[in-house]
C-alpha cells in the first residue's frame, strides 16, 4: 500500500488528504477558517494564524491508526505564474517541508489551481485526459479566480501546463456571490445559503453578460444585486439573479473559447462550480464535467494526486 499525504492551506480552508495509490481511495479532513459575521473575507495575517492552529487538528483526525506516508504533495502558491503568492500557503508548505525532512521524503510542490484541476479530474474519473496528449479546458471559479484555462498534459515538473485564456477583469465570481450573500445577511462564505435561497425563486430574468474578448466583467453584478435589494425585491429573487448572471457569463466565456480553440473536454472546478444550478445548466448545455461538490471546493486531494503522478505511482 502506498499512501500519499496531500496538504492545502488556501484562503478559507485548511485541508489534508490521504490517497491510497493502489485502490485510488481517498480520505480527507477539512476545516473552514472562521470569518466574523458580516465580514466579506479575512486578512492574510489572520488566515495564517488560523491555519497554524487548525492544521494539527485536521492532521490528527486524518492520521488514525497505523499509517505510513510514502509521499507528500502540497500547494505553495495560488497559481503557477510569476508573482503568484499568498501568505496562507506558507503554512502548509512549511509543514510539508518539515514533515518531509523528518521522514526523508521530498515534498512535491504545486499550485492551488493545479490541485483543483487534478482533484476535479480524479473526482470525474477523467485522469486519463492526462495521457491523451490533447488539450482540455478547465474553468476555475472561486473567491479568488474566475479563470478559463487551456490545459495541456506534459511529463515535466508541472504534470499539466495551464494557460489562462479568459478571466474576470474585475470582481471574481466567488466575491460576487459572497458580497450578495453578506448583503442578504448570510454567513460567509455564502455559496450554499445563496443557492438554497435561489432554489426557492420562480423568477426568470433577461441577462446580458459583459464580455470583452472572451473575458468577463462582474462588478456590475454587485451593483445590480444592490439595486434589487434597495428596491425591496425578495431575497430569493436576488439570489437567483446573482447565480443566473454567473451562469450566463460562464456560458458566454466558454462559447467564446470553443469558437477560438475548438470544442474540447471541459472541466469545471472551484467553490462557485459546486452550485447545483450552475452545474445543471452548464453540464446540460455544454456537456461539461463537474467535480463532486466536496472535491470542487478547496481540498487537498489534488495535491496528493499531483505527488502520485509526479512519482509515477498512478498512470
Amino acid at each position: 500500500m502506498s499512501m500519499i499525504l496531500g496538504i492545502d492551506t488556501s484562503n478559507y480552508t485548511t485541508s489534508v488528504a490521504l490517497l491510497d495509490t493502489n485502490t485510488m481511495a481517498v480520505q480527507q479532513q477539512k476545516m473552514l477558517l472562521p470569518v466574523k459575521s458580516g465580514e466579506k473575507g479575512i486578512r492574510q495575517s489572520d488566515a495564517v494564524f488560523h491555519h497554524t492552529a487548525q492544521l494539527p487538528v485536521v492532521i490528527e483526525k486524518l492520521m488514525q491508526g497505523d499509517v505510513s506516508i510514502d509521499g507528500i504533495g502540497v500547494s505553495f502558491a495560488p497559481r503557477l505564474v510569476d508573482g503568484s503568492y499568498m501568505p496562507c500557503f506558507t503554512v502548509g508548505d512549511g509543514f510539508a517541508k518539515s514533515l518531509g525532512a523528518v521522514l526523508d521524503i521530498k515534498p512535491e510542490r504545486t499550485s492551488h489551481q493545479v490541485g483543483h484541476i487534478l482533484a476535479g479530474l480524479y473526482s470525474c474519473g477523467k485522469l486519463d485526459l492526462l495521457n491523451d496528449n490533447k488539450p482540455f479546458l478547465a474553468f476555475h471559479a472561486s473567491g479568488g479566480t474566475t479563470d478559463l484555462l487551456l490545459c495541456r498534459p506534459n511529463d515535466d515538473d508541472t504534470v499539466v501546463d495551464v494557460q489562462e485564456i479568459a478571466c474576470s477583469l474585475d470582481l471574481k465570481a466567488g466575491q460576487a456571490v459572497d458580497r450578495a450573500g453578506v448583503m442578504l445577511g448570510l454567513d460567509f462564505p455564502c455559496g450554499k445559503e445563496l443557492e438554497a435561497l435561489a432554489l426557492k425563486s420562480r423568477r426568470s430574468f433577461k441577462i446580458k453578460p459583459v464580455i470583452k474578448d472572451g473575458s468577463c466583467c462582474l462588478s456590475g453584478l454587485e451593483n445590480m444585486c444592490r439595486k434589487m435589494f434597495d428596491d425591496n425585491e425578495s431575497y430569493e429573487d436576488i439570489a437567483l439573479f446573482c447565480i443566473e448572471y454567473l451562469c450566463r457569463t460562464f456560458e458566454s466565456m466558454i462559447a467564446s473559447a470553443f469558437d477560438k480553440y475548438g470544442k474540447m473536454p471541459l472541466l469545471c472546478v472551484g467553490g462557485v462550480m459546486s452550485d447545483s444550478i450552475i452545474r445543471d445548466r452548464i453540464s446540460g448545455k455544454l456537456g461539461a464535467f463537474f467535480a463532486k461538490p466536496e472535491l470542487s471546493c478547496d481540498n487537498a486531494v489534488g495535491t496528493a494526486v499531483y505527488c502520485a503522478l509526479k512519482r509515477g505511482m498512478i498512470h
